[in-house]
């Protein structure tokens, strides 16, 4: 006996996928047919996030400085933050485009749409954005099983973090993001989070500017007590070489150098990123007493 769409008597129901539909940073309602296949990100940060998702092998096509996971450096690069080789993109065949909100240009995101490709606009502004990203990119990719274990290893490692925080007292932090010239983050970025939960005082952090540039006389008058660096690629070494250059007393201030993906991309490796922040931190607190 054929069988019935309907839940009838005496037949049997076939499944009928539903559509995904979900709503992006711009809240626009992104539909899919199905789970993606084929995955183009167009920020570095997004090629790890759909690896955290568990689609890390959908990825067809990067943008430039995509590094991790490593594998990821062996696909066409399509994007840098300035330009978007669209007919590159359309040649990958993508059944969805990942763009970063605050990063790709809105002309651009509607000019792939208009091709008909399938553009969801991520967005992760605070470090507990992060995981909501994640959790986004898998049920766009039909992950989730494997994406909440990612998740939920973030979550508590963040978790741990704030339960080992000495308070009330606060350590006055300096954040450099770049050197030439001096800037810094406020308390709008997500390395402001990081400061924030390791127990710091971001001392820019009430700047209007998303990475204000710092005059060096704001700095001197700031008094930074550590300087937390994640700005460039630049080892270590010449990052605590350039800061015992600087004027006194900001030349004996303590330095916390972070690696850049650890702290500057907005992926669930901003954990491991914390963990550094707050042990540097935690060293100043048991100086002072």
């Amino acid at each position: 006996m054929a069988c019935c769409l309907f839940v009838l008597a005496g037949c049997l129901s076939l499944p009928v996928q539903a559509d995904i539909v979900l709503n992006d940073a711009r809240g626009k309602a992104v539909r899919l047919a199905r789970p993606a296949q084929r995955i183009v990100t167009l920020a570095p940060n997004l090629a790890e996030l759909v690896d955290s998702a568990g689609a890390a092998e959908r990825l067809v096509g990067v943008a430039r400085f995509s590094n991790f996971p490593p594998m990821v450096t062996r696909l066409p690069v399509v994007s840098d933050a300035l330009t978007f080789d669209i007919e590159a993109i359309l040649a990958l065949k993508p059944d969805l485009v990942l763009a970063w909100h605050s990063g790709t240009p809105p002309s651009v995101i509607e000019r792939l749409e208009g091709l008909g490709l399938a553009v969801f606009a991520s967005y992760a502004g605070r470090v507990t954005d992060v995981a909501t990203a994640v959790r986004q990119i898998a049920r766009l990719t039909g992950t989730q099983a494997d994406a909440e274990a990612s998740v939920q290893r973030f979550e508590s490692a963040l978790a741990a973090l704030r339960r080992d925080v000495a308070a009330p007292d606060r350590v006055r932090v300096f954040y450099e993001i770049w050197h030439r010239p001096l800037m810094t983050v406020s308390d709008r970025h997500f390395a402001g989070d990081v400061i924030q939960l390791c127990g710091g005082e971001n001392l820019f952090g009430d700047a209007i500017p998303l990475t204000p540039e710092v005059p060096l006389e704001a700095l001197l008058a700031a008094r930074p007590d550590v300087v937390v660096g994640g700005g460039s690629s630049e080892t270590t070494h010449s990052l605590r070489q350039r800061w015992l250059h600087m004027p006194a007393p900001l030349n004996s201030v303590p330095v916390v150098p972070v690696p850049p993906d650890l702290i500057q991309r907005p992926t669930l490796r901003l954990a491991e990123g914390a963990a550094i922040v707050c042990k540097g931190l935690a060293k100043m607190k048991r100086r002072s007493r």
